[in-house]
């Protein structure tokens, strides 16, 4: 990890103005949830992973909490559950029948 670099764009970010960083946040967000074709399906996934949003999602229906999730997936942080709340609850429709489809085959 370059350290300096990191702080670098630490100290950019903190000296943006309110608007520029609620911009910034944004594009940081929308940008952490991905979908390609040919990867996971083509479903919305986590950044640059294969795990799937509604995994998570799913993993937290079931009462699995942050740290559950996070000691199981290590290379995910806590910005990206928070990621995936906000995914989920902008398109809940999607992840729901993604839910769905995946309960149906379990049910065989």
């Amino acid at each position: 990890m370059n350290q300096k670099l990191v702080e670098s764009l630490v100290q950019a970010i903190e000296s943006l103005p309110q608007d520029d960083y609620i911009f910034f946040q944004q594009k940081l967000t929308d940008r952490s949830i991905q979908k390609k074709e040919g990867v996971c399906g083509g479903q919305a996934r986590i950044r640059n992973t294969r795990i799937p949003v509604w995994t998570i999602i799913s993993l937290q229906n079931q009462g699995a909490s942050e740290g559950e999730i996070l000691e199981n997936y290590p290379t995910l942080t806590p910005f990206d559950l928070m990621v995936v709340q906000d995914y989920y609850t902008h398109n809940a429709e999607e992840i729901n029948e993604i839910l769905s489809q995946e309960e149906d085959q379990l049910d065989g």
